[in-house]
């Protein structure tokens, strides 16, 4: 009976070890991932922490709301992939490979340690959200003058770096105070939210389309000499050119008209913006409905 005692009194104590040991765990991933609300850097931390409970040779995250995803290290055979969810909100998809399978305990641990992350993600996607909400235009859905001159700032001064090429489009809807005036201003927004498709129908996955203030988009391209840009925006405004709007029985003729201008290497963010401006409304002077490109 002594020893059936100890031996109870052991499995205690092996239990208790083990429970501490995987709440300081726990603890450890926890406050690291409190350190910061960026996707990137959460999900490289989680992986770093559980690297050595759970050996992966990499991992990749998604996440289809932000336009995410996240890839890092050797793809390998084996997987496990996990849907990430809290009270109905969506946080992602979270994939570890390796070179050899997964085995039971390895999951049910990996499924515990995710607890840790579940939280720092809601946090981050909410943080993301308001960040959405703030640069974006809410009847276009396009980015808006805000999130423009955050933008424009950063990539002229990857641009300049690198010594890559940066182009930008100004475009403003001919005609569009009449649209309002003889159809309502209903109408004036169902065009905005139209030509706003068109823009974007015709973009890459890397092009940055903004409402820049009225009836005037600015479209920022990363990687874009001038020849490259004023053969988008042909395309853009062939494209709105032959669309029509149908609106309370009427159809609706849209055009717009296009100024391109490409970075200088002695461009100041105002010359560069000032030139594309410049020639759009050379381009709404010479008779609208065409693209001009600065000097």
């Amino acid at each position: 009976m002594a020893k059936k005692t100890a031996n109870l009194a052991v499995i205690s104590n092996n239990s208790f070890e083990a429970t501490k040991a995987v709440n300081l765990q726990h603890f450890d991933i926890s406050s690291a991932l409190q350190t910061t609300l960026s996707f990137n850097e959460l999900i490289a931390i989680f992986c770093k922490k559980i690297e050595n409970l759970i050996p992966h040779s990499a991992y990749v995250y998604s996440n289809p709301e932000f336009g995410l995803e996240m890839k890092s290290g050797v793809f390998t055979q084996h997987y496990c992939n996990y849907a990430l969810k809290v009270e109905q909100q969506q946080l992602g998809e979270l994939k570890l490979t390796r070179h050899y399978r997964f085995s039971e305990a390895d999951l049910k641990l990996l499924e515990s340690l995710l607890c840790c992350l579940i939280y720092p993600l809601k946090n981050a996607t909410l943080y993301q959200q308001a960040l959405k909400m703030a640069y974006t235009d809410p009847l276009t859905q396009t980015h808006n003058r805000a999130s423009f001159d955050d933008s424009v700032k950063r990539e002229m001064s990857l641009a300049q770096r690198g010594g890559n090429p940066l182009s930008v489009i100004f475009l403003d809807i001919d005609h569009f105070k009449s649209i309002n005036d003889t159809y309502s201003h209903s109408c004036g927004d169902f065009a905005l939210t139209s030509v706003a498709k068109w823009i974007k129908e015709n973009l890459r996955g890397s092009d940055m389309v903004f409402r820049y203030g009225g009836e005037e988009f600015v479209i920022l391209l990363s990687n874009t000499d001038s020849a490259g840009a004023e053969l988008l925006a042909e395309r853009i405004r062939t494209s709105i050119e032959h669309h029509t709007l149908a609106y309370d029985m009427n159809a609706i003729k849209i055009t717009a008209s296009l100024g391109v201008s490409s970075l200088l290497a002695d461009d100041s963010l105002e010359s560069f913006i000032n030139r594309a401006d410049e020639a759009m409304y050379e381009s709404k002077r010479s008779g609208r409905n065409q693209v001009k490109v600065a000097a």
